[in-house]
């Protein structure tokens, strides 16, 4: 009797241990029975491959995504660099065009990829990294993400304290009560909490949701954006003097800082060219995606146009070129004044949260998904990531006081390109698009390689950074003495980055093929039973037809398509 107890109490046990790794008790989240990952790994519904429920994002979506992602205060304003390094507003518009059109081929090739397969960034890796190794390209994704994303949100509290200030121009006078020390103010701080507590609901909807806010964002901030350029010509009496002004360098030296300022715009989109399966695994129909990374090009031109046109009017208005459409905002006073202040601040409001949730906020979410299956999805990932980029972070301390450490941000196009382009060549020259989706669950699965690593990408992400990083150096601290040579390469990062990578890696896959990883045809599902009845197991979330009932035991068993040894 006391053995039959025993047995009852085991089998009890068992029960609740398989409940609870299914379901998910206390900070542990539900473990799908359809999950492609064995018995060793985790996965949840966010890192598994897209439901059908959420593939709701259609061409249209994705071409307002593009739009949402290009309309931004730093698309505004990314013409006053080059222009400041002595070039003029043609440089500053031709290089905007065509660093766009550069960096759309990337985001196609790559955004392809979560279209076909309906898998994120992080799972997307392990196919050219290898299991473990990918790990550390979603690191560096994860590390940017959080940075820009506190340097966006600042942008976006500085928009709001012109919100702010348009209702109660008192709140100009605030007392404060920081130190110069600080970097920020009491009512900056106090515009910062506002936007950050308006922000943070809507960074928690999840990314299938989004299509609406993307095509919202982007009507409101082309709409303020033609008022300010129609309203900034109307008090200048024309579009002054920008259009005239001569070129402040010559010969060798004008043609490597034009290669440095064409690095750092397609630098600029270094970040979502990597991650951009992250989005397009949401998208109905794979082809949507190649026609519709040509809006890129087209609103960052807009951006740049905007941008260059209201500057010139501000240094007749106000007898200083004024970048930034906030700083400029900051100068309307009056009645109508304000009001068109309020309504400027309030499209970048709007503005930064959707870069927020589209460069930011939704990848490094998947990031932190991806590494940490168990314990976090999307929805807690936005919320670590605001968390810590918000606040943790210090984010005006990040904008005022380490102008050393944006450069270096700005130079971790670096790090990112090898991974963009490896990703890009490995699906489709390597892997010749054929993938086997189940593998890339599993750590023992076909994509292990060697101890979890793929040698050929870390040959060639070294093939690719190592030369940059003089170049990385001196940037950030012009005291660094290097020969003309290697100082150049840092000049065209990006496009050496991107193609030395991209080159190494498929030779050294021709020349050494890893012969498990190269199919004739995609492997999309295998079989899963559950109950002692066996299912397609297409990995959406959902258990396909019932091919035929088992005599298995109450334990869960796979067949031997699921096997480690796949």
């Amino acid at each position: 009797m006391a053995l039959r107890q025993r047995a009852t109490n085991l089998k009890d046990r068992a029960v609740t241990k398989a409940n609870d790794r299914l379901h998910g008790r206390g900070w542990t989240l539900p473990r799908q029975a359809t999950t492609f990952a064995d018995d060793g790994a985790y996965s949840n519904v966010d890192s598994d491959v897209t439901p059908l429920d959420r593939r709701t994002w259609t061409s249209w979506t994705i071409l307002g995504f593009w739009s949402s992602d290009s309309l931004n205060a730093q698309g505004w304003e990314a013409p006053s660099s080059i222009i400041a390094a002595g070039l003029t507003w043609r440089e500053g518009l031709y290089l905007t065009v065509v660093g766009s059109l550069v960096d759309t081929i990337p985001l196609i090739l790559n955004g392809a990829i979560g279209a076909h397969y309906h898998i994120p960034f992080p799972v997307v890796a392990r196919s050219s990294f290898g299991f473990y190794f990918s790990r550390f390209a979603i690191i560096v994704r994860a590390i940017t993400a959080l940075f820009w994303h506190a340097i966006q949100t600042w942008t976006g509290s500085q928009a709001m304290f012109q919100c702010i200030r348009a209702i109660w121009p008192s709140f100009r006078n605030v007392p404060n009560t920081f130190s110069d020390s600080a970097g920020i103010t009491s009512n900056q701080l106090i515009a910062h909490f506002v936007f950050w507590s308006l922000q943070f609901p809507i960074l928690l909807i999840p990314p299938h949701k989004l299509k609406w806010f993307f095509i919202f964002k982007t009507i409101v901030v082309t709409i303020v954006g033609v008022a300010v350029v129609i309203a900034m010509t109307k008090k200048a009496g024309g579009v002054g003097d920008i259009f005239d002004q001569p070129y402040e360098i010559s010969g060798t030296t004008k043609i490597w800082v034009t290669l440095s300022c064409f690095s750092s715009v397609t630098g600029g989109w270094a970040t979502m060219a990597t991650n951009i399966p992250d989005f397009t695994r949401y998208m109905r129909n794979r082809n949507g995606v190649y026609w519709q990374g040509l809006a890129l090009p087209i609103f960052s031109l807009l951006m740049a146009t905007f941008g260059i046109i209201s500057t010139s009017c501000a240094k007749v208005v106000y007898g200083e070129y004024i970048w930034s459409p906030i700083d400029l905002a900051d100068k309307w006073d009056g009645p109508w004044g304000r009001c068109g202040a309020f309504f400027v601040g309030f499209s970048w409001v709007v503005g930064q949260i959707g870069t927020n949730l589209s460069a930011n906020v939704i990848s490094c979410s998947n990031d932190l998904t991806g590494l940490f299956p168990k314990y976090i999805n999307i929805r807690r990932g936005a919320i670590l990531a605001t968390v810590i980029a918000g606040w943790v972070m210090v984010p005006w301390k990040i904008v005022h006081s380490a102008s050393s450490l944006l450069t270096f941000m700005s130079g971790l196009s670096i790090f990112l390109a090898p991974i963009a382009a490896m990703l890009a060549s490995d699906y489709w020259i390597v892997k010749k698009r054929n993938f086997d989706v189940p593998s890339l669950y599993r750590r023992y699965g076909r994509y292990r390689y060697t101890a979890g690593i793929n040698w050929r990408a870390v040959v060639a992400f070294l093939v690719s950074v190592v030369p940059n990083i003089p170049g990385l150096a001196k940037a950030v601290n012009p005291a660094v003495k290097l020969s003309a040579g290697i100082e150049h390469v840092y000049d065209i990062n990006y496009l050496w980055g991107f193609s030395s990578a991209c080159f190494t890696y498929v030779v050294l896959s021709k020349l050494f093929p890893a012969k498990e990883t190269l199919l004739d045809a995609p492997i999309y599902e295998d079989m899963t039973v559950v109950d002692g009845v066996e299912y397609e197991n297409d990995g959406t979330g959902t258990l396909g037809r019932n091919l035929e009932v088992k005599a298995y035991d109450s334990q869960e068993k796979v067949p031997a398509s699921h096997a480690k040894d796949l």
